[in-house]
């Protein structure tokens, strides 16, 4: 149950494997392209700075060697200008305040259009010379590259998540294979060997495990039927036959009254264990079977023979017993399972009562078992109802009785409960699933 409910908080390993193809694709391609604009945006600076400032010094010198405005030489990529320092108002008024340098500036063409630009300037005593580079086309390579990139990523991720849906359905294909005619067994109930279905890796190992336990099983459960029909047969045998050697002996006229009354405890030790044999053995295949006359059971009858019976574990204390029948009460089950859980909380109230009394009480769908015995904790209710669990009363036991009520009650769809009386003692309550 708990690995149960853990799986499913926990995602398909086939959407992991997609998950996973489709973060990978995305993650390595998205690094790839910051790489990209980082190593492209990184060398393309430097290489036109570089090559700026080399051209604007060899601008400067050139203007040195041939003051003449006449002279030839040109720059085809870079419009430059040369001022003389002494003269430094005929430089344009933005950038007068630029020292030696590379720089990017934007300014308007004749059309009104906002262009960036590169302006390298070299500062000396006499000259000042500036180099413009027009870089829009730059930019828009760089805008061309940003939406390719983003482009090339999508189709990535994209690729990555069809890759990851194809291998997955390769890789786990086998498993769901499995996982299929895992289901099939569980509708069907017929368990075929599964690992010959199955090639040599994980998968056929796995099959091969779950051929090996469902073999296992299937001998525990041929096992514990072969022993359900052993007990059945071999303690109702022996049984039937003290039931009917002690009625035929309490039938004899010259029996005396205290061996008559040895003779109706035998009776009625006899009829309890045939009715918890019958509980133990539905609790044990787990099955829900109604009366064998297909009629409901009086609970209230079965409350005064389990009181009946019983009363041997009251001795000789001062305790009153009180049956209050407020409402007849009936329940679909065999008469041997109300009895069974009857027993218990009665014969536990009259073990654990010292004096005083235990009052049961029938109508409302339940059946209350009211006690002034010493009680117990409220937080301890729960436990109480665990294997092996007796509490802290000195009386003897296995701890077994209120377990065994609390399986028949699941079986049967009722409910259990036990609470402390505020003025002292116990209450049991079994509440049944329908009343009449």
């Amino acid at each position: 149950i708990a690995w149960s409910i853990r799986m499913q908080y926990r995602r398909r390993l086939r959407s992991r494997i997609i998950i996973s193809f489709a973060l990978f694709g995305l993650g390595l391609t998205a690094l790839f392209a910051v790489a990209t604009i980082y190593v492209r945006a990184r060398l393309e600076d430097q290489f036109i700075n570089s090559t700026l400032a080399r051209e604007v010094q060899s601008f400067a010198d050139f203007k040195r060697e041939n003051p003449s405005p006449d002279a030839p030489w040109q720059l085809s990529l870079y419009q430059a200008r040369i001022f003389s320092a002494r003269r430094f108002s005929n430089v344009p008024l933005a950038w007068q305040k630029f020292d030696s340098g590379v720089y990017n500036l934007a300014d308007y063409d004749d059309k009104g259009h906002l262009r960036p630009y590169k302006l390298a300037v070299s500062k000396s005593d006499d000259l000042w010379a500036f180099l413009q580079q027009d870089v829009s086309a730059q930019k828009l390579s760089e805008r061309q590259l940003l939406i390719a990139l983003i482009a090339t990523v999508i189709l990535f991720a994209v690729f990555s998540l069809f890759m990851g849906l194809w291998l997955s359905s390769r890789v786990m294909s086998p498993v769901t294979e499995l996982a299929r005619r895992l289901r099939e067994l569980r509708k069907s109930g017929n368990y075929a060997p599964m690992a010959p279905r199955f090639a040599n890796d994980e998968v056929g190992e796995l099959a091969l495990a779950l051929d090996d336990y469902a073999a296992r099983l299937t001998h525990l459960v041929e096992r514990d039927r072969e022993f359900n029909a052993d007990v059945s047969h071999e303690l109702r045998t022996p049984l039937a036959v003290i039931a009917s050697t002690t009625e035929l002996m309490l039938g004899q006229q010259d029996l005396s009254a205290k061996t008559q009354e040895r003779l109706r405890r035998i009776e009625r030790a006899v009829r309890q264990s045939t009715e918890l044999t019958d509980a133990l053995l539905l609790l044990s295949r787990s099955e829900r079977q109604p009366p064998t006359d297909g009629e409901t059971t009086d609970v209230a009858k079965v409350v005064e023979q389990v009181i009946d019976i019983s009363r041997p574990h009251l001795g000789n204390k001062p305790v009153e017993v009180r049956l209050e029948l407020e409402q007849p009460l009936s329940t679909v089950a065999p008469s041997s399972v109300v009895a069974v859980a009857l027993t218990n909380l009665i014969s536990n109230a009259f073990k654990y009562t010292q004096e005083g009394e235990v009052a049961v009480i029938v109508g409302h769908g339940r059946v209350a078992v009211e006690d002034t015995g010493p009680g117990f904790v409220a937080e301890d209710a729960e436990r109480l109802f665990e294997r092996g669990e007796r509490g802290t009363t000195l009386v003897k036991g296995a701890g077994l009785g209120l377990a065994i009520v609390r399986r028949l009650c699941e079986l049967y769809g009722w409910e259990v409960t036990l609470a402390p009386r505020p003025q002292g003692g116990a209450v049991a309550t079994l509440q049944f699933d329908r009343q009449s």
